[in-house]
């Protein structure tokens, strides 16, 4: 179920006016999508930052506007530690709509055991689904992950009726032997090793004559 979210009206506008909000708690915001009129919004920013912790998408809009909507984009400050801006976009709960979702590892592989290194290569995927169904992150289990195996995009457990939009190819997560570093004795005693000084001798016998 998507998680509620209390919105009230945003009468003010401009950067002074924004900031003014953010000093209050609260973050300004805009809804719009399906054709109808875009609405500013203001949205408390402890409720804000509780869904993005837990890694939200979707939410349930209540109070000023009663609606469900998807997180379409978040403006954050150059440190990226404050969110300054949210963009809502109004969505229906049989609506199929595109969202990255995080992708968490579970579990140890085996095979780091007999020598092997864990590469986790994919760290996000982008999924089509209902806006319901979008899940917070993808669960791998890698409990049963051997020298030389992987899990591949094709592999993923997604929500029903859902799908990824990448390569289903594309390997997440793999168990490798390490790559061996190169040795460096042979190149050691070649660098110690004199340069011949050609002609040297044959100055040394012209000198002593």
């Amino acid at each position: 179920m998507p998680e509620l979210l209390q919105v009230e009206i945003r009468e003010s506008r401009g950067k002074h006016d924004a900031r003014r909000m953010r000093k209050d708690g609260k973050i300004p915001a805009i809804l719009y999508g399906h054709g109808q009129e875009c609405v500013s919004l203001t949205v408390a920013t402890d409720a804000l930052e509780a869904v993005i912790r837990h890694g939200g998408h979707v939410v349930e809009l209540t109070g000023a506007v009663k609606q469900s909507a998807l997180m379409r984009e978040l403006q954050w400050n150059t440190w990226g530690t404050e969110v300054l801006h949210v963009d809502f976009a109004r969505v229906s709960a049989d609506e199929t709509i595109e969202v990255t979702v995080p992708i968490e590892l579970r579990g140890e592989a085996p095979g780091l055991k007999d020598g092997g290194v864990l590469e986790h290569l994919l760290h996000e995927i982008d999924i089509e689904c209902k806006a319901t169904d979008v899940p917070e992150k993808i669960t791998v289990k890698i409990n049963q992950l051997q020298v030389g195996q992987s899990v591949t995009v094709a592999d993923l457990a997604l929500p029903e009726g859902g799908h990824c939009l990448g390569n289903p190819k594309d390997v997440v997560v793999q168990c490798v032997v390490p790559v061996e570093a190169p040795e460096e004795e042979a190149e050691g005693e070649a660098g110690e090793a004199e340069p011949e000084v050609i002609g040297g001798r044959k100055e040394e016998e012209e000198s002593s004559e």
